[in-house]
């Protein structure tokens, strides 16, 4: 997670987040600024360094490959289908270098298009900064954050983020006994990001969604 960068606005949190929704993009043409920044060597956000190119070039990789393997078994598919509660939309703050946003992405869209009572919009953190202080993780800037908000009365219904619940405590209790994550401790959360096959993070929006 990065340092909080202050950023002032006389807005209500309202109404920046129905800012954020009317520049949000789909995940699709999420998918095709990835596609682009990969072929032409660039990332998003304020660090523009080789390694956040480096690691959107990976995050594409992954989620291209996660957008074809990924499965919703066929309860949890039911009951997404089954959601009339509200009309929400899920406002997703991340960058193209994140590697946590690159694991769950895939699997966040694969829940939003089985009900059209949920719309998926995407924003960059970077150039939203506003609405990331308003949403802090443990007093941080982590992504991607999900905001849950409901489109007539545009109150914040929930928030998810910045990684599956289980996985998150995996790294708190770590970061309690190293005090940082390591290299070595990073590559143990791509295999078991692999492993779960986004089934932790599935069963976190169905609780979103009070469905479970």
């Amino acid at each position: 997670m990065d340092a909080i960068v202050v950023e002032n606005s006389e807005l209500t949190t309202e109404e920046l987040l129905q800012n954020g929704i009317a520049k949000g993009i789909s995940y699709q043409d999420y998918r095709l600024l990835m596609d682009n920044l990969s072929s032409e060597g660039k990332a998003t956000g304020q660090d523009v360094s080789k390694e956040m190119i480096d690691y959107t070039l990976l995050n594409q990789r992954r989620m291209k490959r996660l957008d074809k393997t990924l499965k919703i078994n066929e309860d949890s598919a039911k009951k997404i289908k089954g959601y009339d509660q509200k009309n929400v939309t899920w406002l997703v703050l991340t960058e193209s270098w994140c590697g946590d946003a690159a694991q769950t992405l895939p699997m966040i869209n694969k829940v939003a298009t089985l009900n059209d009572k949920i719309t998926l919009k995407i924003i960059l953190r970077d150039e939203n900064l506003d609405i990331m202080n308003r949403f802090l993780i443990d007093g941080a800037m982590g992504i991607p954050k999900l905001v849950m908000i409901d489109n007539i009365s545009g109150e914040v219904l929930g928030e998810w983020g910045s990684r599956p619940k289980n996985l998150e405590q995996m790294v708190i209790d770590f970061k309690n006994q190293h005090g940082v994550l390591t290299t070595s401790f990073k590559e143990e959360l791509q295999v078991w990001y692999n492993t779960d096959k986004g089934q932790s993070i599935l069963k976190d929006l169905l609780v979103l969604l009070s469905l479970e």
